[in-house]
């Protein structure tokens, strides 16, 4: 069966990881991806149908732990910081980097948030290279 992904052609060629953190229509999607993955987790821990959305704080200090902000510029908000998680995971789901189910089995791993977006963004930045 093809991958769904292989049917996506919007994603433009980046040269390095910056370009990645810094495209903002890649964080858009990957906002929504991070809180699908993050929903699907939590349903799996609970044994029920759960939604929830991942606050900007969590995503910024695993971006920071994973050892990512130094590919940002500097005299950057909180706010694009976190962005720039969720650009970085959407773009290694896009180009087949993570799964989806890889996903989820790290985020169920652990109760603490920042830990398991951590090891997520730490995971997704050893497989990826430009």
């Amino acid at each position: 069966m093809k991958d769904f992904r292989d049917s996506l052609n919007f994603l433009k060629p980046y040269n390095s990881l910056t370009e990645v953190l810094t495209d903002h229509k890649l964080a858009a999607l990957g906002d929504a991806f991070i809180n699908f993955a993050y929903s699907l987790a939590l349903s799996k821990k609970r044994g029920q149908p759960s939604g929830a959305k991942v606050k900007g704080a969590i995503l910024k200090e695993a971006f920071r732990k994973a050892g990512l902000r130094e590919h940002m510029p500097s005299r950057v908000s909180s706010h694009i910081i976190a962005d720039a998680a969720e650009a970085l995971i959407a773009y290694a789901w896009l180009k087949k980097h993570i799964t989806l189910e890889e996903c989820v089995a790290i985020l169920t791993k652990t109760e603490n948030m920042v830990d398991s977006f951590t090891e997520l963004l730490s995971k997704i930045r050893e497989k990826v290279t430009f």
